[in-house]
């Protein structure tokens, strides 16, 4: 599949992203995170450390439990032993994905959220994310602040761990775009996300939502749910792209395979 489509090297995504932003000055790019940015699945590490802590609140175990019936899973046991069922229908491909990762998001409810922040920055050590960047995302991602053009993250993990690992990549957090949880008034993680959380057409809309009009540059993604994201964009670019997306390559005029460094 990968010899049919065009593929270019980091110089040449870089100088096509600084020719749009001649011609239409004011975009910004941007980036998924898992898979692209960096190895791995930063939302399932958060998630399978919270998890093994064993410390679910009763408030998130009546959640899971729910989410679990919904799919006919048992919803017996404790709220981790719930949460392991969930991961696991998951990754045999019978849960749903996109609800896997609001489950992801709000599965630390009945937690403040300064302490969820405080225990995914120690997720992000704990995991090693710096050795997992991938070298192609960086130089380009170091290259267009340095052409002084803002990068997003747009990612359906977790806020609280995608706003821990995007400094480690050199984004601002307010930067970052991703799947939300919501809380009551005095800062307690509540089962419920903001919908629509960044998977699939719901990265669009939030990216949007921070964008305006402004043009979309570039794009970059390794994943199905990328599509809309990819297609929003003036120069689509896949990074170490999985089969589901490779699949769909027809679908996105135009995408390059960006070679890896």
């Amino acid at each position: 599949m990968l010899a049919r489509v065009r593929t270019a090297s980091v110089k040449e995504a870089i100088e096509e992203i600084a020719k749009q932003a001649r011609a239409n000055p004011g975009g910004a790019l941007a980036f998924d995170g898992d898979g692209t940015i960096w190895s791995g699945d930063i939302g399932e590490d958060f998630f399978d450390a919270f998890v093994k802590t064993g410390k679910l609140e009763e408030v998130a175990k009546r959640a899971l439990a729910v989410e679990a019936e919904k799919e006919r899973l048992e919803t017996r046991g404790s709220g981790a032993e719930i949460a392991h069922r969930i991961h696991a229908a998951y990754l045999a491909g019978t849960f749903p994905e996109e609800r896997v990762c609001e489950i992801m998001t709000w599965a630390c409810a009945g937690w403040k959220k300064a302490d969820i922040d405080a225990f995914s920055h120690r997720v992000i050590e704990e995991v090693g994310l710096r050795k997992r960047l991938h070298g192609e995302a960086m130089t380009v991602i170091r290259e267009a602040h340095a052409m002084g053009i803002d990068v997003f993250i747009v990612s359906a993990s977790p806020r609280t761990i995608v706003d821990a690992a995007a400094p480690i990549v050199g984004i601002d957090p307010g930067f970052t775009i991703a799947a939300t949880e919501a809380c009551d008034a005095s800062g307690v993680v509540k089962p419920e996300v903001l919908r629509p959380i960044p998977y699939d057409q719901g990265k669009v809309a939030r990216l949007r939502e921070r964008l305006g009009t402004r043009p979309l540059f570039a794009a970059f993604g390794d994943n199905a749910f990328d599509v809309p994201l990819l297609q929003e964009a003036k120069l689509a670019f896949a990074i170490r792209p999985k089969q589901r997306l490779l699949d769909r390559f027809a679908e996105v005029p135009g995408i390059a395979v960006l070679e890896r460094i």
